[in-house]
């Protein structure tokens, strides 16, 4: 009886034994599958999701500006101005008080915009009366603002300078956001972007904007890793084209920097990411499933 009993706890052991071993291993796996050496810089799947957050942090500055460049040009130069990018579904309302202006873009429970994006929830925008000003300070704030089913917190201080040295319109912005996905991961970034505004100002037509971007931001990944990003060549940005069409990004984590160049200009996802070793990689930012 106790040979027979022994058995039992032997095999009841090594049974114990597999478990905790597959347990581990899974469990290693799953926790390693996207996480980085330190001489690594970024995963490919970090990667989308910041690309990502940058298109959502483009879209709505694009928007605010979009919508008090309306505005602007009505008010200066006296004729009626309506531009084309923000569809039917969308209201806009204005409130104004003795100092301000308050504008409230509506989406309602979800709105399409002509470059296939769905928004829901409000952007707020305040900002001084006089809409001759040189420059002026845009306060964008989100109310239960999604972007393609990803919900996003957060706020905007926006540098709006109606002829910079080139002649063209330009918003610096100054933003703090967080986006959660539908499935749980979240990300959020902090920083100043330049938006220069170099083609398609007052044509009222969305398809000919075309934006060149500049600035510095910290992005934090869904693993809590933290990733410079810096423009070493401007991005452009064409509001036609979902993509960055070209512009060079510098991704820099733990002293190992990584750069991802945009392309000659196409309409693409592609990209080149270039790691510290000068190891290069052809990859493919897919912006959201629309």
């Amino acid at each position: 009886m106790k040979k027979r009993l022994k058995q039992i706890d032997l095999i009841a052991l090594l049974l114990f034994g597999i478990v905790l071993i597959t347990t581990v291993s899974c469990s290693k796996d799953e926790s390693t599958s996207d996480s980085l050496s330190n001489s690594e810089v970024i995963s490919a799947t970090e990667l989308k999701f910041s690309d990502e957050t940058e298109m959502i942090s483009e879209e709505v500055t694009a928007i605010a500006e979009d919508v008090y460049a309306a505005e602007e040009i009505s008010l200066t130069s006296k004729n009626d101005y309506t531009p084309d990018f923000l569809p039917e579904c969308v209201t806009i309302t204005t409130v104004v008080t003795d100092t301000t202006r308050e504008k409230t873009i509506d989406f309602g429970e979800g709105c399409e915009l002509p470059n296939g994006n769905v928004l829901s929830g409000k952007i707020l925008l305040s900002y001084a009366l006089d809409m001759e000003a040189a420059s002026k300070t845009i306060t964008l704030t989100l109310e239960n603002f999604t972007f393609n089913a990803v919900a996003i917190v957060g706020t905007a201080d926006i540098l709006r300078v109606r002829s910079n040295e080139n002649g063209n319109p330009q918003g610096t912005s100054n933003a703090g956001f967080t986006a959660t996905w539908p499935d749980g991961n979240i990300a959020s970034f902090m920083g100043t972007r330049t938006r220069e505004w170099i083609e398609g100002y007052g044509s009222g037509f969305w398809g000919d904007n075309v934006f060149l971007i500049t600035g510095k931001r910290t992005y934090i990944g869904r693993l809590g890793n933290e990733y410079v990003k810096e423009v070493m060549v401007p991005l452009r940005r064409e509001l036609a084209c979902r993509f960055i069409v070209s512009g060079v990004l510098e991704i820099s984590r733990n002293g190992n920097t990584a750069s991802l160049d945009f392309g000659d200009g196409t309409c693409d996802a592609k990209g080149v990411l270039t790691y510290p070793d000068g190891t290069e990689k052809d990859i493919f930012l897919r912006r959201f499933k629309n």
